[in-house]
């Protein structure tokens, strides 16, 4: 009868353990929700310069594979520095590291296979402003 009430009790504080988030728990990659959002500027090393409208940091990790619906792993999610490891079925995947300088400033780096091609790149993000209209 003992055995049983301990079995019980372990299984439910292991449910609670499951259920409930630690206090103070931050959210997944929260570094790059709190990226400045308005116009960002681009500069890949060696590679052409864009713009870019960003509404949430992000966007930053699907830089080759922009808008598709991609699954993605946490390789690394530290205060001031993310990994993330994706998937784009049928088009490819990538793995991109992002450092964080400033909200305003962060540091890129992305490789992996776009429709067949490889791809490789580093790249500084410079928030610029608000976005055009």
């Amino acid at each position: 009868m003992l055995r049983s009430a301990l079995v019980v009790l372990a299984i439910a504080t292991a449910a609670t353990a499951v259920v409930v988030p630690a206090h103070g728990q931050r959210k997944s990659l929260h570094m790059l929700d709190e990226l400045d959002r308005g116009s960002w500027e681009l500069r890949e090393r060696g590679g052409p310069v864009r713009a870019m409208c960003v509404d949430n940091g992000r966007r930053f990790i699907q830089l080759r594979h922009p808008g598709a619906p991609c699954s993605s792993v946490v390789v690394d999610d530290l205060p001031d520095e993310v990994t993330v490891q994706y998937t784009c079925r049928g088009q490819g995947y990538g793995r991109t590291h992002i450092r964080r300088e400033t909200n305003r400033l962060v540091q890129v780096d992305s490789q992996g296979i776009v429709d067949g091609l490889p791809f490789s790149f580093s790249a500084e993000g410079r928030m610029t402003g608000a976005c055009g209209g």
